[in-house]
């Protein structure tokens, strides 16, 4: 390396780097820690964080978006070796060419193809070092749609494995992925845990309020027919939204606003997004029969009573459901036919600096991630913890690693369970629910025991010095 010369980084990402939150982390860690400059190769789509944009030492390499669709409609497999091919040539030019050379490539994993094979052939002919950051398997994405026996995904996996084992480094997301990239791969990588970075954190009453006044009337507009958030959509008080009240400069909670619940999803066939509207309506249901009501009850009188004030054993549950993916249009139109009475939902996308607001705001979040692995865990997670926001997690088989039971968060199988969570958890909201307060004390503690900057400084720049060497 000449002298003077600062290191470089290349960071790679075959898609939306916006929605890569672990990348974008690494990337302000390596400028910001490991003093290098960070040239980031990915996908446009979605901002970025502010905080990368505006950094002086990391430089945003877009690539475009590869669409086959009229050779798709012919042959499906025809168009993913064509998608595959462009691909590798699109990632060999802007790491070959377009980029200045790179001390070390991190590539995130998946996706596998054709990423590894030509993030591997660029840091041979540009003499840097290749690091592949596991977040999950590709080939086991693959089989939730052609099923683990299909031969395309059995080609995926021996790729996966074989250009994974030329890496120099690895890291990995849980100590049961160590496990099995040691035991079945032959690959030795370090355990990186995601946590959140320090702009996640609970929201002070002046962010909350200017978070509700943003999102008004996003919040206050009925995806379908009217429902008992958008009866507020008369207020026209800028000082008043669902949740809050401003007086005499002064911000208060009103003491019968909704609860507030969010979750993040990529709207993919890993996460079964009718759990939640399952477990949704039984809450629904639930309270209506605790309360003695029937199903002649009028409505409308209902929704004017929580507006007027009137307070119940059981709060109204607002679901704000953030993220993009393939499923979306098809949740909406369900949400729309269901009959709720005390339940709203509201499909979003947010900017990256309101996204951490809506955690630091919300009263509970909800995972409905499953891993298509097993060995990986949800990142929306470490995210409410960094928020101080208590979490409701779809167990699978490391969930615990991340979330503990009765102190952080809770965890279901089935809707039905998670309806019961919801009842426990809201019985007296906003003042009498201990459970409640309890998992959020044990998240504000998750939250302050490790930070992003720790964890990195601890774990992976150790690595990129051996590496480096």
């Amino acid at each position: 390396m000449a002298v003077g010369r600062r290191k470089r980084a290349a960071v790679v990402v075959l898609g939306d780097i916006g929605r890569s939150p672990r990348m974008q982390y690494h990337s302000l860690s390596l400028a910001n820690q490991a003093g290098m400059e960070v040239d980031i190769v990915a996908n446009g789509g979605s901002d970025p964080h502010l905080s990368l944009r505006e950094n002086p030492s990391i430089h945003i390499h877009e690539m475009k978006t590869v669409k086959l669709t009229g050779i798709s409609k012919i042959s499906g497999a025809l168009a993913l070796l064509l998608k595959a091919a462009i691909r590798f040539i699109m990632l060999i030019w802007f790491l070959c060419f377009k980029i200045p050379r790179p001390d070390v490539l991190l590539v995130q994993n998946p996706p596998s193809v054709p990423t590894l094979a030509a993030v591997k052939l660029a840091s041979w002919l540009r003499g840097a070092k290749f690091i592949v950051d596991w977040h999950n398997f590709g080939y086991t994405l693959l089989g939730l749609s052609h099923g683990r026996s299909h031969i395309i995904v059995k080609l995926y996996s021996w790729f996966e494995k074989h250009f994974g084992q030329m890496a120099d480094g690895a890291f990995c997301v849980t100590k049961a992925m160590q496990h099995e990239l040691a035991q079945h791969w032959g690959i030795r990588a370090t355990v990186l845990y995601d946590q959140s970075p320090d702009f996640f954190h609970p929201a002070s009453m002046m962010e909350k309020h200017g978070l509700f006044s943003r999102l008004g009337n996003t919040i206050c507009s009925a995806m379908g027919n009217a429902d008992c958030i958008s009866v507020e959509k008369k207020v026209e008080d800028m000082d008043t939204t669902v949740f809050t009240s401003k007086i005499d400069g002064e911000i208060f909670f009103k003491p019968n606003r909704p609860a507030l619940v969010v979750s993040s999803t990529s709207w993919t066939p890993d996460e079964d997004f009718s759990i939640l509207l399952e477990a949704a309506l039984m809450y629904d249901r639930r309270v209506a029969a605790t309360l003695g009501e029937d199903d002649s009850m009028d409505e409308g009188r209902l929704w004017i009573d929580i507006k007027n004030g009137k307070q119940f054993v059981y709060p109204s549950l607002l679901f704000i459901i953030t993220g993009k993916g393939p499923d979306r249009k098809k949740y909406e139109d369900q949400i729309k036919r269901l009959k709720l009475r005390r339940v709203a939902f509201r499909t979003m996308w947010l900017a990256s600096e309101d996204y951490p607001l809506l955690l630091g705001s919300a009263d509970l979040g909800v995972s409905l991630h499953t891993s298509s692995s097993g060995l990986d865990l949800p990142m929306k997670v470490v995210d409410m913890f960094g928020c101080g926001l208590p979490v409701c997690a779809a167990s699978f088989s490391c969930i615990e690693e991340l979330v503990k039971v009765n102190i952080n968060g809770l965890l279901f199988s089935t809707s039905s369970e998670l309806a019961d969570e919801l009842m426990m958890l809201f019985k007296g909201f906003p003042e009498e629910c201990n459970d409640l307060r309890s998992l959020k004390e044990g998240a504000i503690d998750t939250a302050s025991s490790s930070k992003w900057s720790t964890e990195w400084e601890a774990n992976a720049l150790p690595l990129l010095d051996q590496v480096s060497e």
